[in-house]
């Protein structure tokens, strides 16, 4: 018997037990947990000990001494560092992230208003990746060996060493100055025109999403290559599945986990790479705010999209755990058993 069907055999007829958290899941949560604390702590200890003295930058160079103490006490900042962190980190969970030392503008305000712009390339970054990678991965793998196979290597290999922003000004030479087709910059948010939406994105998204896409096929041709020679993918061959079948039915939900993997850990590097991809499209993205922040000393606008964006990375790394566990059925299986 094969080890496909020796598997249906022992799941026909089992009742279904009911789902709870896996330990592993809890263990990726507490994890998160902790490192956003010791994250947060270090966004705010950086900014703390920045030595920019916003009541001397808001009131000028005419400011007495008496009137910086004042500001300062209005700002918080003659308390303890310990207190100034724990008041900060608990007013962050209510979403009040303390306002603009030079605006007075929510930090909270800001923020929502830019980051529209950074998931909104992130997410289409994403989706290309996922449908050029995992179709470039497929296609090598399933002609291991191949001329396919060694042009999709050798165009991953280029791709991983490609910055990103040399693509950006490429991309915009091309259909932008001289065809004419694209807008070279700017941003239209997507409720008011989709289609406005795609054209002023589409750019940005295609350059963030080479490298991406580039690990998401070296990972999953990899695997892929590997799960097809397995007992059980053989055995389902034997049995006369079809070939679609066989790949997208059984060995690619396998072999999916690296290429998984890899898909979180593209994403810190799409946010830091949407620093120099907004400057060149002009896009009023996060990165965008944080640049301008930067140069002002503006430290609660910095502080507070620093926490914003570690909390989505965390997110997104919860989230692939998750699936993870999710595509790999005896990991499942020895979370109950341990259980």
């Amino acid at each position: 018997m094969t080890a496909l069907t020796a598997h249906l055999a022992r799941t026909r007829g089992k009742a279904v037990r009911p789902a709870r958290l896996p330990r592993s899941l809890g263990r990726v949560l507490a994890t998160a947990g902790t490192v956003f604390l010791l994250s947060s702590a270090l966004t705010f200890g950086l900014g703390a000990l920045s030595g920019a003295n916003p009541a001397a930058a808001v009131l000028g160079e005419t400011a007495t001494p008496a009137d910086i103490a004042r500001m300062n006490h209005q700002f918080g900042l003659d308390r303890p560092l310990w207190e100034q962190y724990v008041s900060w980190l608990g007013h962050a969970f209510t979403g009040d992230l303390g306002r603009s030392w030079f605006t007075t503008v929510p930090v909270a305000t800001s923020i929502r208003q830019a980051i529209p712009v950074d998931l909104s390339i992130a997410g289409l970054a994403l989706l290309m990746a996922v449908v050029l990678g995992g179709a470039a991965g497929v296609a090598a793998a399933l002609r291991a060996g191949g001329r396919l196979d060694r042009a999709v290597t050798a165009l991953c290999a280029l791709l991983g060493t490609l910055p990103g922003f040399v693509v950006a000004i490429a991309l915009v030479t091309v259909f932008s100055l001289r065809l004419g087709w694209l807008p070279s910059g700017g941003y239209v948010p997507l409720d008011m025109d989709p289609a406005q939406w795609l054209r002023y994105t589409v750019m940005p998204a295609f350059a963030l999403s080479l490298e991406a896409a580039a690990a998401i096929a070296r990972q999953l041709r990899t695997s892929l290559v590997g799960t097809l020679r397995e007992n059980y993918v053989t055995g389902a061959v034997m049995r006369g599945l079809p070939a679609r079948r066989v790949v997208f039915g059984h060995a690619l939900r396998n072999a999916a986990g690296p290429a998984l993997t890899a898909l979180g850990m593209s994403v810190p590097m799409l946010l830091g790479g949407a620093v120099v991809t907004q400057q060149i499209f002009a896009l009023p993205g996060l990165a965008q705010l944080t640049l301008q922040s930067a140069e002002q000393h503006d430290i609660p606008v910095i502080q507070g999209t620093l926490l914003v964006t570690i909390a989505v990375v965390l997110v997104v790394n919860v989230a692939v755990n998750a699936a993870l566990l999710a595509l790999n059925p005896a990991a499942r299986r020895r979370e109950v058993t341990r259980g």
